[in-house]
This record gives C-alpha cells, sequence and structure tokens, in this order.
C-alpha cells in the first residue's frame, strides 16, 4: 500500500461525504502501516500501530470510513461491537473470537488470490476432464489425457480436437454430461456450545471432523449441462492445485501485518457502574484490552499475535466518554477524532455526489423495469430538508435517514413499475412534498414511517 495520506483521502472522497478529520487520521495510520514496512529489524518490530477512537452520532460514516479505508489497503477487515462480548466467566462471546474472524477472512483472501493464480492451469484440466467424459480416451491415451502439448496425429486425437474447439466456442454448452460430486451428510451441528466462552474454536473442529467421518469420501452422480460441469471442474482442480498449508501462512502473516478490526459501540461498555456479581462493563473493557494491547490467540490455522493488528473503536459517546473507559485502554487508542453530525447541504451532496449515492443506486434498480429517474435539483434539496427535520424532531439516525425517506418517497413507483409500459418519472420538489407532507403533519405517524 503506497498511497500518500493526500491520495487515500481522495479515495474516501469518492464514497463518503465530510468527515475531513476523521479521512486524515485513518489515511494518516494507514500510511504508517507502509512506513513501519520500510524500516529494517529490530526498530520495525517496536513500532506499533496507532489506534483510533472514531466518536460522532450514528449515521455519520463512522463505520463506511473504516470499511473503505480496508478495501483500499486490501486488507482483513472485521466489524465486532462490543455489546456482543462478555467477561471471561460468563456466557457469551469470547473476545478472542474478533481475531479468529480476522483470521478467517485473510484465510479467504489468501485463497481466492491463490486461485486466481492457478486458474488458467484448473481450467485446462478441468477442460481435458470434460472432453474425456464426452469423448472417452482409448487405453492408449489414458496415460497422456492431460499433456496438452502433445502432437495429435492420429484419427483419435484429431477428433478430440475439433471437440475442444466447439467446447471452447461454447456449441457443447447445453449437452449433458455425469459427473461425480462429493455428497454432503448435512450433519447438524449441536448449538449447546456455541455461546459457551472460549468454545466456538472446539465446536468448528468438531463439525469440520464429523464432516470428514461420514461425509467427506462420499460420491454420488450427478447430471449438469457441460458449462456447469465445467466451472465446478475447475474448482475442483483449483483447490488441488492450492498449496493450503502456504495460504494459511500468508493469511496468518496479513492478518497479524495487515488486519484491520473496527471495534463498534465502545461506548455502551464505558463506565464502570456495574460492580458485582453481574457481568461488568470494565470486565469487557478488561478482556478486550490484552487483544488490543498485543497478545498472541490460538486459532485453528496457529498462532496469532495481535501487535500490529490495527484498532478502530467507534461509538456515539451520548452519555459517556472516551474517559470513562479504563486508563489502560485510553491509553491504547492515542488518536481520538470527533464526528460532526450531517448538515442539509451535506445530505444533498451524499444524494448525488458519491459513486455509490443513492440517486444512482435508485436510479439503476427501478431502470430494470423500463422506469427512467430523474431528481431535480429542487427535488433533492426537498429530501434533505425533510431528512434534517426529521433527525431534528426525532432520533438523529444521520445518513440512514435519507433511506428510509428514499423508500418511502418512490414505494409507489417500486410497486407499480413491473405492471407499466416504459416511462419517466421526475422527482421534483412538488413530488415529494406531495408523498411525503401527510406523514410530516401527523407527528405520531411520522415516528413510525421515517
Amino acid at each position: 500500500m503506497s498511497l500518500t495520506p493526500r491520495e487515500i483521502v481522495a479515495e474516501l472522497d469518492r464514497y463518503i461525504v465530510g468527515q475531513a478529520d476523521a479521512k486524515k487520521a485513518v489515511a494518516i495510520a494507514l500510511r504508517n502501516r507502509w512506513r513501519r514496512q520500510q524500516i529494517p529489524s529490530p526498530l520495525r518490530e517496536e513500532i506499533s500501530p496507532k489506534n483510533i477512537i472514531l466518536m460522532g452520532p450514528t449515521g455519520c460514516g463512522k463505520t463506511e470510513i473504516a470499511r473503505r479505508l480496508a478495501r483500499l489497503a486490501q486488507a482483513p477487515f472485521v466489524k465486532v461491537e462490543a455489546t456482543k462480548f462478555t467477561e471471561v466467566g460468563y456466557v457469551g462471546r469470547d473476545v478472542d473470537a474478533m481475531v479468529r474472524d480476522l483470521v478467517e477472512v485473510a484465510v479467504k483472501m489468501c485463497k481466492e488470490e491463490a486461485l486466481k493464480t492457478v486458474n488458467a492451469k484448473a481450467k485446462a484440466q478441468a477442460e481435458e476432464r470434460v472432453l474425456d467424459l464426452l469423448m472417452p480416451p482409448s487405453g492408449a491415451h489414458v496415460g497422456a489425457r492431460l499433456n496438452v502439448e502433445e502432437e495429435h496425429n492420429t484419427a483419435e486425437d484429431q477428433s478430440r480436437e475439433k471437440m475442444r474447439s466447439l467446447l471452447r466456442d461454447g456449441k457443447l454448452d447445453d449437452r449433458d454430461v455425469n459427473i461425480e460430486v462429493k455428497q454432503s451428510m448435512g450433519i447438524p451441528m449441536v448449538s449447546m456450545m456455541g455461546p459457551v466462552s472460549g468454545m466456538e474454536e472446539m465446536a468448528s473442529s468438531i463439525q469440520e471432523s464429523i464432516e470428514k467421518t461420514f461425509g467427506g469420501g462420499r460420491k454420488k452422480q450427478r447430471k449438469v449441462k457441460v458449462k456447469e460441469a465445467l466451472e465446478m471442474m475447475a474448482q475442483e482442480e483449483g483447490q488441488k492445485l492450492v498449496d493450503l498449508e502456504q495460504v494459511y501462512q500468508d493469511a496468518i502473516s496479513r492478518a497479524e501485518q495487515n488486519g484491520i478490526i473496527f471495534i463498534d459501540e465502545i461506548d455502551k461498555v464505558a463506565g464502570r457502574e456495574g460492580r458485582g456479581p453481574d457481568v461488568s462493563r470494565e470486565g469487557v473493557q478488561r478482556d478486550i484490552l490484552p487483544i488490543v494491547e498485543g497478545s498472541a490467540v490460538s486459532t485453528k490455522y496457529g498462532i496469532v499475535r495481535t501487535d500490529h493488528v490495527l484498532f478502530i473503536a467507534a461509538g456515539a459517546f451520548h452519555v459517556s466518554k472516551p474517559s470513562d473507559l479504563i486508563p489502560e485502554l485510553q491509553g491504547r487508542f492515542p488518536i481520538r477524532v470527533e464526528l460532526s453530525s450531517l448538515t442539509e447541504h451535506e445530505f444533498i451532496q451524499i444524494l448525488k455526489e458519491p459513486e455509490n449515492s443513492l440517486v444512482k443506486q435508485y436510479t439503476a434498480l427501478l431502470g430494470t423495469e423500463k422506469s427512467k429517474l430523474s431528481f431535480t435539483d429542487d427535488g433533492l434539496h426537498a429530501i434533505a430538508t425533510i431528512a434534517t427535520q426529521v433527525n431534528a424532531s426525532q432520533e438523529n439516525i444521520g445518513a440512514r435517514r435519507l433511506y428510509t425517506i428514499m423508500e418511502k418517497l418512490l414505494e409507489e413507483e417500486s410497486f407499480s413499475a413491473p405492471d407499466k409500459a416504459q416511462h419517466a418519472l421526475e422527482i421534483n420538489a412538488e413530488f415529494v412534498n406531495k408523498c411525503l407532507a401527510p406523514i410530516l403533519k401527523n407527528e405520531d405517524l411520522s415516528r413510525f414511517i421515517l
């Protein structure tokens, strides 16, 4: 990841409106990872990531900033909620689970990359297997059926090459062939160990052992089209060609060096009330602390150290504040950024400027029904004004309010579009006010609908 902080912010600006301070903080944190990699050992090992706390109301972009940052860096990323964890000795999720989830994401990423590198060879071998089904080879040809480079001089070889051309041109896609597929036993896992702290890994291992013992080797015949058979066999051949041990090593390294864990709702475990026999908020903080400080977590792929994982915590902090966290945990989040509430002007920007803006999304969705949507400037202004008003009079849910308003605004069009001929619909201020004014007048109704 060699993007400069300014380039990282520019990339985030494509999808997220405003919040310049937060973007700047995460861009610096991401760039520092690249800088650390350029420093020789042993000093490199001593440099720890500067974890971040994002403070702001719901719907202002905290989660989206972290998610886009991870996608930009092509880094393993998991989002967890602090409220799902409980202190040791109580029923609930073990804090180590966040690290195991991160490793699972890293394994999936590395496996997909490894499959891409062997994709061409896997497709070639799958092609040969399908040709064998379409034209069973004679005994003399079986031993060399995977050698695509050999000279084809015999009549059988010439026929096979003609069949190969037809196969590559897609002219055999609809022909049926019988293939062998692994039979899944569909054994349900007993959930009695699921919620128990520290038992998730054991439950997963038991599930895999049962599947291997009872269902791993059984196969059954299945009739499929040639096109589907090619895809299934290419996946199967790709799995054989990938070195899983190397994948697991790479995944652990990537999780350790580039992983990002986003801990949401951190403010809900702030505060020290709740002392006594019940699960305490402080107890959850003390369990999260060693993970953030840097510890070794056992996973089914190996030991994972969290010393260089980047932690981004977020919370609204309406009632509590970061100083309510235990001092040790506060010290592990040296960077604190406050995100501002979204204004009417920013709502207008969110509606039309990002590459994945709501206007583009709804235009594309209804475009599939031959319905051409167009939004006027005064229409967008009216939507933003209503979103601001509702957020002010009810709960402030930030940009998420735009989703509820857009859904209600286009409810009738979404319902009836398949029954109409090709037509155009202009969303202007008059249309917006006509659809939403009756709801806004009734305060009790607007609480439920908007």
